[in-house]
C-alpha cells in the first residue's frame, strides 16, 4: 500500500482518542489538571481550527516559545493533524540567537509563554505582521489563546494528505560549535522511533514518566512522550527541573520510568529527600545526554533499584540502544544492543570498519534518522553518507558479547605525547571522589605534549578539596599520560538548556 493512502499518519491526536478516549494522558504538574486522551484530541483541533484559521498549511512552521507548557504538546498534536512544522525554540538562547533561530525557518506564526514576555519582547518587534499568540495572561498586546481557543469548536477538521517524509518537528542542535543548527525530524523519524523504543525497551500502556526534558530537546518529545502517546501511557509535565519536586512526583504519581541526563541524577541522589522517597513503582532509572558516571548509578543501586545508560542524538532516533536490565551490573558503562530497527557501524577516519574492541565513530542507518539540517545543505552532507549512513561524531567500541560502550566525542577526545586520551574514562574516576559533584576534563596546548588533559569540577554541598589532592587521587588509576596535568575547582559548570555540561565554554 502506498503512504498516501494511511489517513493516520501525524494524527497522534485523533487515532489514540478513538481508541483510548478515557485514559489518562498527560498530568500537568504546574496546575494540577488532568487531560484525558479525548480532552487532548479536543484541544489538538481547536489548534488546528485556529492555524487553518490564520492561513496555516501544510509545511508552514509554527514555532514556540515557551517553558514546557501543556499548550506546546496540543501544538503539536494540532501541526500533525494539518502538516504545519512545530518549531520548538529554545528560550534559555540570548535574544540574538532566538532572532536567529526566526529568520532561518521564517515561521508563520509565533506562539509564546506569558512566563517569558520579558525576553520575548525583547525581540518581538523584529517579528514583522506574523500573527502571535500568549499562552497564559494576556497582555496589552496578546489576547490570551486560552480566549481565543474557547470560541473555536473542537470538532475533527479536513485532514490533508501527509506523507511519512513531510517534516513534523524542526529541533534545533545545541550548537557545540557555532549557531545551532535545526534538524529536520519527519513522521518517519517520529514514528520509527516511537516503534524502536516501545519494541526494544519493553514499554507498558501502564507506564508513568516525569518528564524531565525540556519540550525544545528531542528528549522531549521522542525519549518517551510519543512513544507513550502511541502506547497510551501517561506522562507528568513537568516544570522547571527541581529534584525535590522530581521525587515528589515519582512517589505521588507511581512513575514507573524515570529518564534524564547525569546532572539530573546526580542532583536527585544528593537530594535530602532521597533516602525516604519510595520508588518501588520505578521499573528503571535510565540516564542519557551524556555518558554517565558509574559513581551515579551507584546511589539507585544502593536502593534496589535498576540503573543503566541510553544513547541517542537529535539527528537520529534519539533512542538507538538497550541494555537488557539482567546485564547492568555486570557492563555498567555500556549502552547495551543496536534497538530493533536501526543498523550500526563503528568506522576509522577513512570510512573503514574497525576490528573487534577497536575504538572508532558510530555511524547509525535506519528509519529513524533525519532528513538533514533546515536550509545548511553542506552540514547535511557532512553528516549524512550517501548511503544513509549518519555520523554521530560520537567515538564507541563494541566488546567480544556485542555490547557497546561510548568512550566519548570525537572532538572531545586529544592526543599527548602521541596517544589517545579520552576525557570520559578520566571523568568516570573523578566523580568516585567523595567530594566531586561534577566533572569534566578537556584537553589543552602543551608545548612538550602537544596537549595535556585540565579537569574542571564542582564540589558537593559542604565539602573542600584542594586542586592537588585530585591529582593524587587518579595517581595508580590512569595511565600517567591520562592524568590531567591541571585542575580547577568552581563553583558550578556551564550546562546547556537540557542539562548537559558544556565543555565548550571551559578552558
Amino acid at each position: 500500500m502506498d503512504n498516501e493512502d494511511w489517513t493516520w499518519i501525524g494524527d497522534w491526536a485523533g487515532r489514540r482518542a478513538l481508541l483510548t478516549p478515557n485514559r489518562e494522558s498527560i498530568i500537568d504538574n504546574t496546575t494540577d489538571i488532568h487531560y484525558t486522551y479525548a480532552d487532548m484530541n479536543d484541544e489538538a483541533n481547536r489548534l488546528a481550527r485556529l492555524l487553518l484559521d490564520k492561513g496555516i498549511e501544510k509545511g508552514d512552521r509554527v514555532a514556540i516559545y515557551s517553558k514546557n507548557r501543556i499548550e506546546m504538546i496540543t501544538l503539536f498534536l494540532a501541526a500533525g493533524k494539518i502538516g504545519s512544522i512545530l518549531v520548538p525554540m529554545n528560550y534559555r538562547l540570548a535574544a540574538r540567537e532566538t532572532r536567529y533561530l526566526v529568520d532561518k525557518t521564517n515561521p508563520s506564526v509565533i506562539f509564546y509563554d506569558a512566563d517569558l514576555a520579558q525576553s520575548f519582547e525583547s525581540f518581538r518587534f523584529e517579528l514583522g505582521g506574523r500573527p502571535i499568540f500568549v499562552m497564559g495572561a494576556e497582555n496589552e498586546v496578546s489576547e490570551s489563546l486560552d480566549k481565543i481557543k474557547a470560541k473555536i469548536s473542537s470538532k475533527p477538521i479536513d485532514k490533508p494528505t501527509l506523507e511519512f517524509d513531510d517534516p513534523a518537528l524542526i529541533v534545533f542542535t545545541g550548537g557545540t560549535t557555532g549557531l545551532p543548527k535545526g534538524a529536520i525530524l519527519s513522521h518517519r523519524l517520529v514514528f520509527w522511533n516511537s516503534i524502536n523504543t516501545i519494541t526494544s525497551w519493553g514499554l507498558r500502556p501502564d507506564d508513568v514518566q516525569p518528564l524531565l526534558f525540556p519540550l525544545f530537546h528531542t528528549g522531549g518529545w521522542n525519549v518517551l512522550l510519543v512513544p507513550f502517546y502511541h502506547l497510551g501511557a501517561t506522562t507528568v509535565l513537568m516544570g522547571d527541573f527541581n529534584p525535590d519536586e522530581t521525587l515528589r512526583v515519582i512517589e505521588r504519581d507511581q512513575a514507573t520510568i524515570v529518564i534524564g541526563v547525569p546532572t539530573m541524577f546526580q542532583m536527585i541522589a544528593q537530594s535530602d529527600n532521597f533516602q525516604e522517597t519510595n520508588l518501588d513503582s520505578v521499573r528503571v532509572f535510565i540516564s542519557g545526554g551524556a555518558p554517565c558516571p558509574v559513581a551515579i548509578m551507584e546511589n539507585y543501586w544502593a536502593r534496589r533499584k535498576d540503573f543503566k545508560m541510553g544513547y541517542g542524538l537529535t539527528e537520529v532516533g534519539p533512542n538507538n540502544f538497550y541494555l537488557p536490565e539482567s546485564r547492568i551490573h555486570e557492563k555498567p558503562t555500556s549502552v547495551g544492543f543496536p534497538v530493533f530497527h536501526c543498523d550500526m557501524r563503528i568506522v576509522n577516519d577513512d570510512m573503514k570498519d574497525v576490528p573487534q574492541g577497536a575504538v572508532g565513530e558510530l555511524l547509525l542507518k535506519g528509519p529513524h534518522t533525519f532528513s538533514g539540517y533546515w536550509d545548511e545543505p553542506e552540514e547535511t552532507k557532512k553528516t549524512i553518507e550517501p548511503d544513509g549512513w549518519v555520523h554521530t561524531g560520537d567515538l564507541v567500541r563494541m566488546d567480544d558479547e556485542g555490547f557497546y560502550y561510548i568512550e566519548g566525542r570525537k572532538k572531545d577526545m586529544f592526543i599527548s605525547g602521541g596517544e589517545n586520551v579520552y576525557p570520559t574514562e578520566i571523568e568516570e574516576l573523578l566523580y568516585k571522589h567523595p567530594a566531586v559533584l561534577e566533572a569534566a576534563v578537556i584537553g589543552i596546548p602543551d608545548d612538550k605534549w602537544g596537549e595535556v588533559g585540565k579537569a574542571i569540577v564542582s564540589l558537593k554541598k559542604g565539602k573542600s578539596i584542594e586542586a592537588d589532592e585530585l591529582k593524587t587521587f587518579l595517581e595508580g588509576k590512569l595511565a600517567k599520560y591520562k592524568i590531567p596535568k591541571y585542575y580547577e575547582i568552581r563553583a558550578e559548570l556551564p550546562k546547556s538548556g537540557a542539562g548537559k555540561i558544556l565543555k565548550r565554554e571551559l578552558e
